[in-house]
């Protein structure tokens, strides 16, 4: 067992809607299965839990979970998972629908339940996320959610933290469980506002959206993400498609950063050269470093195994896309853009978590091509639609017209329906 900093809420009468109270104390840090399954239970009884990971990603094939940490509104508590044998009990909890997980800025505990538990989380609520419907930023920081909600600033200064070494040292404690005290406080705060604002569906969308969109990610291609492949011909599209896939293999082997086996501009370039023997393969710069030297055998066999590929199994050309956006779709989405703002301050909505600039071009596109139903873009669908859909269909039909009246407003411009 390890002493571990006990952090508890004390309640204020101040402004302030909690006081930080660290004491050290004798509670350990949780480091058996027993004790992590009844911390499990408890959790299961609250019913609401705060979560956050710390993890070190630079040096093996998937994140390394390093510690975890919880807060109900009764406990604040940590686990060190290097000492456990299984963590199912908790990824079985945040894929339950009847039990509340908290985060912030929550892609990698998303992450750590699909890949470590096979699981799909099922209840969560994001607060930096939720932050973005009540506010025009984001994402905000951590540090700066809880000073702008609880008026409180947590120390943050254990970023750089190697969480991997042991026993781990009373401030990187603190450090870690800072993370998670403050969630549940601010949940309440941020749920109250969205609830009389009519947003806090919005918000648990988003909060979908952004699970089934890391969920898509890890179940698709992951050459298909290699930067450039437009600027490559399907025979050479294959041979970057099977060199990827030799290094993931390499790399799940060796527990290894893929691309500390091969960079993806290598990737490309051997792909392009398509090199038939180790002397075409070692004239691509950069091949004769040692650290890719003990890989010219099986690169030469992987190259030669994509040329075989038949034609009519050959990938298809991918398409940029600038192919397919004009200087008018720009130039119109300028536009849109500004009236996508201008809803945004007078709503108090952060712009960017509604939509990018490829959205907004996205969105001409499909308006000027007939406004398909089955192709229907984001800005067209769900909350997004409630927020701007109209007005920004309505601006394109030249519905609307377009003035400054305040210059010194938050929202100057005033959008005007021609009558």
């Amino acid at each position: 067992m390890t002493s571990l900093l006990n952090l508890r809420l004390v309640p204020s009468s101040t402004a302030s809607p909690l006081i930080l109270d660290v004491e050290l104390m004798s509670e350990p840090l949780i480091d058996t299965q027993q004790d992590f399954e009844v911390l499990c239970a408890d959790i299961r009884e609250a019913g609401l839990v705060a979560f956050d990971t710390e993890f070190v990603a630079e040096h093996s094939y998937h994140p390394e979970l390093c510690l975890m940490q919880f807060a109900t509104r009764e406990l604040c508590v940590a686990v060190d998972p290097f000492e456990l044998e299984d963590l199912t009990p908790w990824w079985e909890i945040m894929a339950d629908e009847e039990i509340k997980v908290i985060v912030h800025g929550g892609q990698a505990e998303i992450r750590f339940c699909l890949i470590e538990g096979n699981l799909k989380p099922a209840n969560l609520y994001d607060t930096q996320i939720a932050e973005a419907f009540r506010s025009r930023s984001y994402p905000l920081s951590y540090v700066n959610l809880v000073q702008r909600v609880l008026k409180v600033r947590p120390s943050g200064k254990e970023t750089r933290t190697n969480w991997k070494r042991r026993p781990l040292l009373p401030n990187q404690a603190k450090y870690a469980l800072e993370d998670v005290i403050h969630v549940i406080p601010i949940y309440d705060e941020q749920t109250k506002s969205l609830v009389g604002r009519g947003r806090l569906k919005w918000a648990e969308s988003e909060v979908q959206q952004m699970i089934d969109d890391i969920t898509a990610d890890l179940e698709s291609p992951g050459w298909l993400k290699l930067s450039g492949l437009h600027r490559l011909q399907p025979k050479e599209l294959v041979v970057a498609r099977e060199i990827y896939n030799w290094r993931e293999r390499v790399a799940e082997e060796r527990d290894r950063p893929p691309r500390s086996i091969l960079r993806d501009d290598l990737i490309l370039e051997l792909a392009r050269r398509r090199p038939k023997n180790a002397s075409e393969l070692l004239a691509t710069r950069d091949m004769e470093r040692d650290r890719y030297r003990r890989y010219i055998d099986d690169l030469v066999e992987v190259v030669a195994q994509a040329r075989a590929v038949p034609k009519e199994q050959l990938p298809e050309k991918i398409r940029s896309q600038r192919q397919d956006n004009s200087q008018d779709d720009h130039v119109i989405g300028k536009l849109l853009s500004l009236a996508l703002a201008n809803r945004c301050s007078e709503l108090n909505i952060a712009m960017s978590i509604i939509a990018t600039s490829s959205d907004l071009r996205e969105f001409v596109r499909w308006s000027l091509s007939g406004r398909k139903e089955h192709d229907r873009p984001a800005l067209t669908q769900g909350w997004r639609s409630e927020v701007c859909g109209q007005l920004l269909s309505d601006m394109l039909d030249g519905k609307i017209a377009l003035r400054v009246a305040d210059p010194k407003s938050d929202h100057p411009l005033i959008f005007e329906y021609d009558e």
